[in-house]
């Protein structure tokens, strides 16, 4: 595998050939299908989603802000161990990345498209890389990686009957973390753990105002 770290394409680039010209077409055809499905779907509200908003709430902030990034990178023979040491190298670009602070920083996100890993692969490499990789990224550096791919089983946290995260070309996505990520570690005591010593006293004011508009006060109150 060759790393091509050094290029980030923000939306418009992948229209520009002056930008994207040296690619072979199967990796403009993947990256274009990516970024048509991020805009089209993952931008966007569904009906199954199971709450009002676009699928994810922080796309359309980072697209607006120019801060959500493509990278193309071909497999070829490689698999976990490459695709380790190739993460890595991505999270450390988008630590040194601007924004660094302040509220942009938030938004930010890099989307690497494996533009020839058969999605049938994908699960796997995927996740023996983000069991060597996630949790230590999470707890040093605060940076969360997501994987996408067809017959991703994940689902929404509102609906789990809906499974947002195939997309049509296999990618992971480096992105910080927020405060409103605990909802994905309820059921994960160290991921949980790492939250709450991220976030602190602002975790726990977070966590309060999403409890008071639960309805289990009412039923206190009645009872």
């Amino acid at each position: 595998m060759t790393s091509r770290t050094a290029d980030l394409f923000l939306l418009e680039d992948l229209e520009d050939v002056r930008r994207t010209g040296e690619f072979a077409e199967p990796d403009r055809a993947a990256l274009h299908a990516v970024a048509g499905w991020i805009t089209s779907f993952v931008n966007k509200p569904h009906e199954d989603l199971g709450r009002e908003g676009p699928v994810c709430p922080f796309v359309p902030a980072a697209l607006e802000r120019k801060l959500l990034w493509f990278a193309p990178e071909q497999l070829r023979d490689g698999g976990v161990p490459e695709v380790l040491e190739l993460m890595d190298g991505y999270k450390r670009l988008f630590l040194e990345t601007d924004p660094t602070d302040g509220d942009d920083a938030g938004y930010k996100a890099i989307v690497v498209v494996f533009t020839d890993l058969p999605a049938g692969r994908a699960q796997a490499i995927f996740d023996g890389v983000l069991e060597q990789l996630a949790l230590s990224s999470y707890a040093e550096d605060g940076v969360i990686f997501g994987p996408f791919y067809v017959g991703n089983e994940g689902t929404a946290l509102y609906n789990p009957a809906f499974r947002p995260f195939q997309s049509p070309v296999p990618f992971l996505f480096v992105r910080t973390t927020v405060v409103s990520d605990w909802k994905f570690f309820l059921d994960e005591d160290a991921w949980l753990d790492l939250w709450a010593h991220r976030f602190g006293e602002a975790g726990t004011h977070a966590l309060a105002e999403e409890l008071r508009g639960l309805p289990w006060r009412a039923g206190r109150r009645s009872s």
